[in-house]
C-alpha cells in the first residue's frame, strides 16, 4: 500500500539519505507497518486479528468507530521517538494533539509490551491481539481517544486545543524530560492552541525540561481543508518564528524519504535541545532561546485506500475516520479491506503464536524508558508530598462573630508565601493566575518568589525573573492546562482567576474532572494532586467592572460532574479559607473549586470554630440565631460570603423589628454537603439535614450562584418545597457591592420579607413589616445614585451587640 513521490532528496546512488542504516531503516519500517496494522485491526476486527485464515464478513465490527487519518503519522513519530529514546538514553513522552488517534497510541503501548503489563488479559499472543481488537471502541471496552485507560497518555485530546499547554505543564520543573507534542492541522486552528505557542517565552532551559512540537500537516479535517494545511512553507515558517521557534520541515509521501528526513531532524532537534540546555545549566540563564519544532507533512490516510467509487480517499478528508465504511455489506469494499490489511504483510511481522517478532520487538525501548511506562505520564508514581505549614498559623483572632473586616484571601497568601519556601529545593509547586495575584490578594508570594518570565526583563518590571514559579499569563486556557500538565505529571499547584472567566476554560476543568473519574477506576493509575481552583473577583463584588465580569456560572459547571470527583467550597471568611485551601492542597484525583471574593469582608469564625464548621460542611450559627437552640419559626441559610453578610444581617434586622420571631442561622460551607447521601459522599443524611433545616419550616436561601442549583442539589430531602432560594439572577452593573444585592433581590431586606412573609403567624403584620423593608430598599438605591456609594448604616454594618 505505500507509494512513491515527492519527498526529501535521495544518495548519489538513489537510496535514501540520511543516518538510518538499510538494516534500521527496513526494521523501523516494519515496526511501523505493525503498529498501522494493528491501528487498522482495532478499528474493523472482531476476530481472526491476524488473517491467519481468510477474512470473513463475521470477523468484521458490527459497528465502525475510530480514526485511521491522522494514525499513520501518530505512528511514524512515536517509532522515530524509539529510536532517540534507545540511542540518546532520553526520558520522553508523548501527547497526541489529535487524540482521535487513539487506535494508534494503543497499538504503540501494545506493542512495546506495557499494554499487557496493566491489562494482563490482553496478552502478547493472538487471544489478547483479539481481546485488543474487541475493547477498542466496543461496550465494555476502551474509547476511541488517546484516553486515561492508555498507558502513557496524560492528554485525551477528544477536545481540540490543549496538547502544547499541557505539554509545557509536563516540562516545568522536569528538567531532564523531553515532552513530544503533536499538534494536529485541525487542532492549530483552535483559539488554546494557537496561545499556546507562546509557552517559550515562560520555559527556563536551566530547570525545565524541554517540549518538541511536531506540527502535523495532513489538510484536511472532518470534511474540509486546513488553513495551515494549505498555507505554503514560509508562512507556517513564518508563524512558528514569530513564536520563537526554529522551524524544521520533512515532507513527503514516499515512506523510505520521509524516515530518512524524519530521523535526520529529530536528531538535529535533540541535538539542538541538549546544547541548549547543557549551556544555560552550565553558563546560567543568558535569554530567551529560539526552541526547535518539526512540521511534519504527509498525506491523510497514508498507506490507506487511495481511491473508493471513483473519489480519492488518501490524502483527503474522506481518509479522516473510517475510509470503508459498509466492508460488511458492500462486496468490493470488503475486498479492499482484506487487500489493506494483508497489504502490510502481517505473517511477517508476527510470529506464530501472535507476538511481534524478535527484531522488531528489539527496537522498543526498555522498561521505564517505554514512552507508555514513563513514570512521568503515571505522575503520582513519583510525586513528593507537599509540605505544608499549619495553616493555623495564618488564622485570624476573632473574638465576636462580624465585627471586623479583613481580606481573607491575603491570608491564603501568607500560607502560599510559605508553601513556596518549604517547597523550594523540590521546586514542585506553582501558582497559576491570569496576571491577577495582586489584584486577588495573593501578593504576599512575591516576598519569596518572581513571576516566570524568559522573554527581556526591564528595570521597572516587578518580581519578574526567568526562575520565577509565579505562572501568570493573560490565558485562562494556558493557565488552566499548564496546571493540569504539572499536576498529571506528580506535582502540585492552584489555579487563581475572576469567577466569571473561569467560564473561559470551563470545558477544560470539565475534561479533567472526566480524566480523573476514570482514573479511579485504573489501580495502576496513582491518584495525583487534586485540580484547585481559586475563584475571587466574583460576581457580587466586582464593582468597577460591571455586568461583564459578574458571572459564577463554573459553579453549575463543577456541580454536574460526579460525586466522586467534583467538589465545591464556599468559605464565609479568612479562617474557613485556610481550613479549606489546606484540605484541598493536600487530597488527591479531585477537582476543588473554591469561591471567595478578595475584598474586606466580615469575619465569622475563630479557628476553632472554623476547623469544626469545615470539618462538619454545614452547621447552625447559634450567637447570630435567634431561636435560643430551639424549634425555629424561620431558617435562613446562605452559602457564600456575601450571602452569609445579607443573611446574617437580615437575622439582626428581624431580631430587631420582629423581636418574637425565632430565626435559626446556617452557614453551609461545603456545598456538596446539601446532596443526599446517595448522590455525593459529602451528602447529608435526611436526618442530618432535619437537624440543620427542621422537618418542615420555611427556608429561606442565600446563595453566592443561580438559585437552581439548590433546587436541584436538595431534591431527595424531606419536603424540599419549602426551600426559596435568593441568588445571583443575571442582573448586574457597575454598581455598589450592595445595590448588586438589591439588584438580583438577595439584600438582607429581600431576605428578610421573604422570612417574614412565609412564616403563618406572621400574616396580620406581613404587609406593614414587608413594607418597612421595602422603604429600605427604595432608600439604599436614592442614596447610592445621590451619594455614589452605600449609605453608611449598610456600607459599615457590623454586628449591633
Amino acid at each position: 500500500m505505500e507509494r512513491r513521490g515527492s519527498g526529501p532528496a535521495t544518495g548519489a546512488h538513489g537510496a535514501p539519505a540520511g543516518p538510518l542504516s538499510d538494516d534500521v531503516l527496513d526494521r523501523m519500517r516494519r515496526y511501523w507497518a505493525a503498529a498501522n496494522y494493528l491501528t487498522i485491526a482495532q478499528i474493523y476486527l472482531l476476530d481472526n486479528p491476524l488473517l491467519r485464515e481468510p477474512l470473513r464478513r463475521e470477523h468484521i465490527k458490527p459497528r465502525l468507530l475510530g480514526h485511521w487519518g491522522t494514525s499513520p503519522g501518530l505512528n511514524l513519530v512515536y517509532v522515530h521517538l524509539n529510536r532517540l529514546i534507545n540511542e540518546r538514553d532520553a526520558s520522553a513522552i508523548y501527547l497526541a494533539g489529535p487524540g482521535h488517534g487513539g487506535p494508534a497510541l494503543v497499538a504503540q503501548a501494545y506493542l512495546e509490551g506495557t499494554y499487557s503489563q496493566v491489562y494482563p488479559a490482553v496478552s502478547q499472543d493472538l487471544e489478547g491481539l483479539r481481546l485488543l481488537c474487541r475493547r477498542f471502541s466496543t461496550p465494555g471496552g476502551i474509547p476511541s481517544h488517546v484516553s486515561v485507560q492508555t498507558p502513557g497518555s496524560i492528554h485525551e485530546g477528544g477536545e481540540l486545543g490543549y496538547v502544547l499547554s499541557h505539554a509545557f505543564g509536563a516540562a516545568f520543573d522536569n528538567p531532564d524530560l523531553l515532552v513530544v507534542a503533536v499538534v494536529g492541522d485541525g487542532e492549530a486552528e483552535s483559539g488554546p492552541l494557537a496561545g499556546a505557542w507562546k509557552g517559550t517565552a515562560f520555559l527556563n532551559p536551566v530547570r525545565d525540561g524541554a517540549v518538541l512540537p511536531v506540527l502535523h500537516l495532513n489538510g484536511y479535517k472532518i470534511s474540509g481543508p486546513t488553513v495551515l494545511g494549505r498555507d505554503d512553507d514560509e508562512d507556517v515558517r513564518a508563524l512558528l518564528q514569530g513564536n520563537g521557534y526554529d522551524v524544521h520541515f520533512v515532507e513527503g509521501d514516499d515512506p523510505a524519504l520521509v524516515h530518512q528526513a524524519f530521523a535526520a531532524t529529530l536528531d538535529r532537534c535533540h541535538d539542538r535541545i541538549r546544547a541548549i540546555q547543557t549551556e544555560a545549566r552550565r553558563d546560567g540563564f543568558t535569554g530567551r532561546p529560539r526552541w526547535p519544532a518539526i512540521v511534519l507533512r504527509t498525506p491523510k490516510g497514508w498507506t490507506g485506500p487511495r481511491v473508493l467509487d471513483g473519489r480519492p480517499v488518501e490524502g483527503t478528508f474522506r481518509a479522516h475516520q473510517v475510509p470503508l465504511a459498509h466492508p460488511r455489506t458492500d462486496p468490493a469494499e470488503f475486498r479492499m479491506l482484506e487487500e489493506w490489511l494483508r497489504g502490510y504483510r502481517p505473517d511477517e511481522l508476527f510470529d506464530a503464536d501472535g507476538r511481534l517478532v524478535p527484531e522488531l520487538a528489539g527496537l522498543a525501548p526498555r522498561a521505564e524508558r517505554r514512552m507508555s511506562a514513563n513514570p512521568h505520564a503515571n505522575g503520582g508514581e513519583i510525586m513528593v508530598d507537599l509540605d505544608i505549614p499549619d495553616f493555623r498559623d495564618y488564622a485570624l483572632e476573632v473574638k465576636r462573630p462580624a465585627t471586623e473586616r479583613q481580606e481573607s484571601t491575603r491570608r491564603l497568601g501568607h500560607m502560599l508565601r510559605d508553601i513556596y519556601v518549604r517547597n523550594a529545593a523540590a521546586g514542585n509547586f506553582r501558582l497559576f493566575c491570569p496576571d491577577e495575584t495582586n489584584s486577588n490578594r495573593l501578593g504576599n508570594v512575591f516576598e519569596v518568589e518572581n513571576r516566570c518570565f524568559v522573554g527581556p526583563t526591564l528595570d521597572i518590571d516587578d518580581h519578574l525573573a526567568p526562575d520565577g514559579r509565579v505562572m501568570e499569563v493573560l490565558s485562562e486556557h494556558l493557565c488552566e492546562g499548564w496546571l493540569e500538565g504539572y499536576l498529571l505529571t506528580g506535582r502540585h499547584g492552584l489555579f487563581a482567576t475572576y469567577e466569571a472567566f473561569a467560564m473561559v476554560s470551563a470545558s477544560m476543568t470539565v475534561q479533567h474532572a472526566k480524566w480523573l473519574q476514570e482514573a479511579r477506576n485504573l489501580p495502576w493509575r496513582e491518584p495525583v494532586a487534586s485540580l484547585n481552583i481559586l475563584l475571587t473577583s466574583t460576581c457580587w463584588r466586582n464593582d468597577h467592572n460591571g455586568f461583564s465580569h459578574q458571572g459564577p456560572g463554573l459553579i453549575d459547571v463543577v456541580l454536574s460532574k460526579r460525586g466522586t470527583v467534583a467538589r465545591i467550597y464556599m468559605p464565609p471568611d479568612a479562617n474557613c479559607l485556610l481550613s479549606v485551601a489546606d484540605h484541598c492542597l493536600r487530597s488527591r484525583d479531585l477537582v476543588n473549586l473554591i469561591v471567595i471574593d478578595k475584598q474586606p469582608q466580615l469575619q465569622y469564625f475563630d479557628l476553632d470554630h472554623a476547623v469544626e464548621h469545615c470539618r462538619r460542611g454545614a452547621s447552625i450559627l447559634h450567637r447570630v440565631g435567634s431561636d435560643d437552640g430551639g424549634e425555629p419559626d424561620v431558617v435562613l441559610a446562605a452559602a457564600g460570603d456575601i450571602p452569609m453578610l445579607e443573611t446574617v444581617a437580615a437575622a439582626s434586622w428581624l431580631r430587631q423589628h420582629v423581636p418574637d420571631l425565632r430565626v435559626r442561622v446556617v452557614n453551609v460551607v461545603d456545598l456538596m454537603r446539601l446532596f443526599p447521601p446517595a448522590h455525593h459522599p459529602h451528602g447529608m443524611t435526611s436526618e442530618e439535614f432535619v437537624e440543620l433545616f427542621t422537618a418542615d419550616r420555611p427556608v429561606v436561601f442565600a446563595f453566592h450562584g443561580y438559585q437552581r442549583a439548590i433546587h436541584e442539589i436538595v431534591h431527595g430531602h424531606p419536603d424540599v418545597g419549602r426551600v426559596h432560594v435568593r441568588g445571583y439572577n443575571e442582573q448586574g452593573t457597575t454598581t455598589t457591592p450592595f445595590q448588586m444585592c438589591v439588584l438580583n433581590e438577595m439584600s438582607r431586606f429581600h431576605l428578610a420579607a421573604e422570612a417574614i412573609r412565609r412564616v403563618p403567624r406572621l400574616a396580620e403584620r406581613a404587609a406593614e413589616l414587608t413594607a418597612a423593608c421595602e422603604e429600605q430598599i427604595t432608600a439604599s438605591v436614592t442614596y447610592a445614585h445621590e451619594h455614589l456609594e452605600d449609605p453608611p448604616e449598610i456600607r459599615d454594618w457590623t454586628w449591633p451587640e
